[in-house]
């Protein structure tokens, strides 16, 4: 049976080299604040600012009501030009949207006919050229509704859609963008802090050493599990209440946040342990981040973080079931954004708890095998 005295002597001793390599320190302390704060914030999923030209040979009323409609935040003012400068405007990359209002655009709305207007999107644009383009197309359609109206309120037809948004009622996308980004870089940092605990002393001879001690192979990973799985645990506390709660300001309640840090403790066991395991497959730390590349992208790109799982073919979303990363994922969106409760996510933490009872066997059978290679 494993002795507690020397799992926390072992314990201690890796706290203590990842005090003493200030490279680790940096990459924890990036990944957890600066990092997230990026991730959620450089690629904006909703349209922000764009710049608009606007080609109006109508002068009407109606014109003058669509081009008051594009505002800030989401366009700039739109800028009134000719034919000519729109399109040499969008080859310098000035202007992102082009819109062409036709002469008689006003005459022929009210006569019932279908007069057509021209936008031109700058597609290299990508960010905002995507979104954007059903942005105008809505605030166009509204505005035309209004106008036919003759009311402030739009246009409606047999049927009046009553649309609200749950969780998330302005559609802040740096709210699940923050969130993802901690989920991605928990399973980031507990993979390499493990395998390259296990790989340094390898490379440094000090396995050889500790292995001549009266401790167990069971006792050495337990304690590289709970040391690196603390790190991570602390520093992913840290960066929902000093990165997402304060900076990103995600409206997370305190009871969500200890249920989600239940999980985020029993998902550890599961990557710590297939740190472990990679670092047994590998012979040096190159080796280990191929390894390593190749484990973890399929983990966070595939588990539900980066798209919804239901728009993956069948096979795969089968496959990634087994997957610690999808339920993980699972369970902090239910958590984190809808406020669910355990009764809400027990299954995603009953699968959670039998794959990573599997991961930690299998690593520490491969362990013991690693250790009495290089010992023997």
């Amino acid at each position: 049976m494993p002795s507690f005295k020397n799992i926390f002597r072992l314990g201690v001793k890796e706290m203590w080299s990842l005090l003493r390599n200030p490279m680790m320190l940096v990459l924890i302390f990036y990944s957890f604040s600066l990092d997230i704060y990026v991730a959620a914030t450089a690629m904006p999923d909703s349209i922000n600012k764009a710049a608009i030209a606007v080609v109006d040979e109508d002068g009407s009323a109606l014109s003058a009501q669509l081009l008051a409609a594009f505002e800030l935040p989401y366009f700039m003012p739109p800028q009134l030009v000719s034919r000519q400068a729109m399109d040499a405007g969008m080859d310098q990359g000035t202007f992102t949207f082009g819109l062409s209002i036709p002469s008689n655009f006003q005459r022929d709305v009210l006569a019932g006919r279908s007069p057509q207007l021209q936008l031109n999107v700058d597609a290299t644009q990508m960010s905002q050229a995507f979104t954007g383009n059903g942005y105008i197309a809505q605030i166009l359609s509204t505005e035309v509704g209004q106008f036919l109206s003759r009311s402030d309120a739009p246009a409606t037809g047999p049927v009046s859609l009553d649309m609200r948004m749950r969780y998330n009622p302005n559609l802040i996308a740096s709210w699940f963008a923050s969130i993802i980004q901690v989920v991605n870089n928990i399973t980031m940092l507990s993979i390499i802090l493990t395998g390259a605990a296990v790989i340094r002393e390898r490379e440094e001879g000090t396995m050889e050493h500790i292995l001549a001690m009266p401790v167990a192979p069971s006792e050495i990973m337990i304690s590289k599990v709970l040391s690196m799985g603390l790190v991570v645990l602390l520093a992913t506390l840290g960066a929902f209440v000093g990165m997402v709660k304060g900076v990103m300001h995600v409206p997370i309640a305190t009871p969500s946040l200890a249920l989600f840090m239940v999980c985020v403790l029993l998902f550890l066991f599961s990557t710590t342990a297939l740190g472990i395991f990679l670092a047994t497959l590998s012979r040096s730390m190159p080796q280990f981040s191929i390894l390593m590349v190749l484990v973890l992208l399929p983990l966070q790109m595939l588990s539900g973080g980066a798209t919804p799982r239901e728009s993956m073919p069948q096979v795969l979303q089968d496959i990634m079931l087994a997957a610690p990363t999808t339920h993980f994922v699972s369970s902090a969106q239910s958590i984190l954004l809808r406020n669910a409760d355990f009764y809400t996510v027990w299954p995603d933490f009953l699968a959670l708890a039998v794959i990573t009872a599997v991961l930690f066997f299998v690593s520490l059978v491969r362990f013991r095998k690693s250790t009495t290679d290089s010992g023997g």
